[in-house]
């Protein structure tokens, strides 16, 4: 009956451990949030700017959340919010790229 004695961490929405992680947690909502900002702005042509800078936020604080991550639902979710912030930058980039033609 060891099972008895296991905390319940299945209703727990970020820490599967029983600890919390105000960081992770925070890095994750932010890499979500760029991530998302950066695939749906990446569509529109006259948005590269807002979808190449978010893009690249986003893949910067989601590759620093996987380094420092220590949960695997933290993990996954810092995943999706790579891929999305990775194909909005890389859609970014092909419209008009960070700086938009200024610098040449």
């Amino acid at each position: 009956m060891a099972q008895a004695l296991r905390p319940n961490t299945a209703g727990s929405l970020f820490a599967t451990d029983g600890k919390s992680h105000p960081l992770q947690d925070t890095l994750l909502a932010v890499t979500l949030v760029l991530g998302l900002t950066a695939f749906i702005t990446g569509f529109f042509h006259s948005l590269h700017l807002l979808s190449s800078w978010t893009g690249l936020l986003g893949i910067l604080t989601g590759a620093y959340g996987q380094w420092i991550s220590e949960t695997t639902r933290e993990r996954f979710g810092l995943i999706l919010g790579l891929g999305a912030a990775g194909v909005g930058f890389f859609l970014g980039m092909a419209h008009g790229g960070l700086f938009g033609g200024v610098i040449s």
